[in-house]
């Protein structure tokens, strides 16, 4: 790069930092110390202030230098718009089948909907191929996970079963270290074992994760990250499933974030999840799976770490998993994080916080805020599960990992499961994005009944008759309805806070076959609340769309940055040239 050119980036560069230097003092001259403070954390999820202004700049520098990820947030997409709060279970190594009753009524009774439950298949096919039963307590394996589907059903609570953990008779190596979570040496072993425990549970169990983590030792076993033995796992897993069950919903595994990226000639065993995963569409992975898993930690920072990049492993990374999905061509697929939260180790203790280190109340709050800015700005989110409700015993307390429990083995809970408590026992609302006609936030009245229709938007629509009346929550300053028709019907009477509102067509009409209903534009951005009833036409609602128009704070910042850095360089590159130029009196300045 010419001497010249570097000097002007430089300047540039200089001044956008500056430049943002200049907004955040001007932001403490009009607001409270404590607004500012607030404001920077939701920035950097940084609490110390020089963390915060460390990690405003280094904003800004991502901002001015890469672009944004492109996350399709109005894709339509399936299997996102559903309850989101989803909790991490370890009931198959609870003696007392009491105790597993008990945490799936705290479980419901906090609001969760969803448990991620692990199924080992080392547990279940323990002595050999096609050997179901438990020698050791003389009764059948299936005897214990029979009880949890039945307690599960038993508090209205779904299942995300996660499928790995291979028994020792399916490797060569056996349970050799580091290699009792290898996979097995033939993959059709596992295979047979997903047809058995979808067939199982078919009709009660309908969400199955396909192993975990595969890209970090020692999951994949002591042997190099293997994207492509995955992804032929994978598709067998998804064959035999659909076989047992077609109606089943094939997760990928969630991918640990690490940041490590190796070249794959030196045979590394943790690989970043974003190579791990781009290997994966190479391989073929398109097609084999309906949920992407990811796992959505915190670790170090806040639910508000904006810092979106490769070298981060923070909340924001998952951005970065969805625009891969979407560069080769899944965005119409959601993410699941399979594993979310945040760690309470005690400030005594006496080990590294290897994943990060928050009080207790912290974590409280972040659990909350990352369910609600995921649910605020990821449309292309659906359930996310907290790690983890409960250990059975305190024996792990020596270990880093038993701090992100949400309630003690003695059954006294901390205070993340009043908070997500709280949360979760709020009227659900529908945040941005394009959303499908059966999103949990709607509620539905009278006489509606849905219509199986290959054209509608996602396979099917809500036709609703004369008397039928349709009640929500959205968050946002537009909304409107995408019907199955190309006219609109015969108006509905449509009231938004109280209001009669008088609904126009849209000029855009984005589906073959479907018009579009502008319901409301340029509301306050808060939480809204709709109701529609079908007077005349019937109404055939096949999705809605809301939108958040507000200013961007950051973006102000970054374009009077921006701006500032272009003057500079402007100012610069004519003075350069003056200095240049030939002087007629003296000579020219080379002289």
């Amino acid at each position: 790069m010419p001497l010249a050119l570097r000097r002007v980036c430089r300047v540039w560069l200089v001044s956008g930092l500056l430049g943002l230097l200049v907004l955040a003092v001007g932001l403490s001259l009009v607001a409270s110390q404590d607004s500012v403070r607030h404001t920077l954390s939701h920035w950097t999820g940084e609490e110390d202030l020089g963390e915060q202004i460390k990690g405003t700049f280094a904003l800004l520098y991502l901002r001015l230098t890469r672009p944004r990820p492109r996350t399709a947030p109005f894709v339509p997409i399936a299997h996102a718009g559903l309850c989101p709060y989803g909790v991490n279970t370890f009931l198959e190594q609870e003696a007392e089948v009491s105790k597993v009753d008990r945490s799936l009524q705290m479980i419901a009774q906090a609001g969760f909907c969803w448990i991620r439950q692990q199924f080992p298949w080392e547990d279940i096919e323990i002595a050999g191929k096609g050997d179901y039963w438990d020698h050791k307590w003389n009764r059948s394996a299936w005897a214990k996970y029979d009880d949890i589907v039945q307690l599960a059903e038993k508090h209205g609570l779904e299942i995300i079963a996660r499928l790995d953990n291979p028994p020792a008779w399916s490797r060569s190596m056996g349970n050799a270290q580091g290699w009792s979570l290898a996979p097995p040496d033939n993959y059709e072993d596992y295979g047979d074992f997903v047809y058995a425990v979808v067939s199982r549970y078919r009709g009660r169990i309908r969400y199955y994760q396909i192993w975990n983590e595969p890209n970090i030792f020692p999951e994949w076993g002591d042997q190099p990250a293997d994207p492509e033995a995955y992804v032929e796992l994978l598709k067998i897993a998804y064959r035999r499933a659909k076989e047992a069950d077609p109606d089943s919903v094939i997760l990928c595994a969630g991918l640990a974030q690490t940041t490590e990226e190796t070249p794959p000639e030196f045979g590394p065993r943790n690989l970043s999840d974003l190579l791990y995963l781009q290997r994966m569409y190479e391989a073929g992975v398109q097609g084999h799976f309906e949920v992407m898993g990811a796992m959505v930690y915190g670790l170090w920072t806040g639910p508000y770490d904006l810092r979106t990049s490769r070298d981060r492993t923070n909340f924001s990374r998952v951005q970065l998993i969805r625009e891969i999905m979407v560069r080769h061509g899944d965005g119409d697929k959601p993410i699941w994080a399979t594993e979310v939260g945040w760690n309470a180790t005690p400030k005594e203790f006496a080990r590294f916080p290897n994943f990060g280190r928050v009080s207790e109340a912290q974590q409280a709050t972040y659990a909350v805020e990352a369910y609600e800015r995921a649910a605020a700005e990821w449309p292309w989110m659906g359930v996310m599960n907290y790690w983890f409700f409960r250990r059975p015993t305190d024996a792990e307390r020596d270990q880093t990992m038993y701090y992100f429990r949400m309630v003690e083995p003695d059954f006294t809970p901390l205070p993340v499961y009043g908070a997500l408590s709280d949360l979760a026992n709020q009227p659900p609302t529908v945040f941005v994005g394009h959303h499908q006609q059966d999103h949990w936030a709607l509620r539905y009245d009278g006489p509606w009944h849905e219509v199986s229709d290959p054209d509608a938007v996602l396979g099917s629509y809500m036709v609703g008759s004369e008397g039928a009346e349709l009640d929500f929550f959205f968050f946002g300053t537009d909304l409107e309805l995408v019907l199955r028709g190309p006219q609109l019907p015969e108006e509905p009477e449509i009231v938004v806070d109280g209001k009669t509102v008088r609904p126009r067509n849209a000029r855009d009409q984005p589906y073959p076959g479907a018009s579009v209903m502008v319901v409301a534009r340029g509301l306050a951005d808060t939480r809204h609340r709709a109701h529609i009833r079908v007077t005349k036409d019937a109404l055939a609602l096949d999705a809605l769309i809301v939108r958040r128009r507000r200013p961007n704070v950051i973006g102000i910042g970054v374009a009077c940055a921006t701006a500032a850095a272009w003057l500079a360089a402007l100012i610069y590159a004519r003075r350069t040239r003056q200095r240049r130029k030939p002087n007629h009196l003296y000579g020219s300045v080379s002289d």
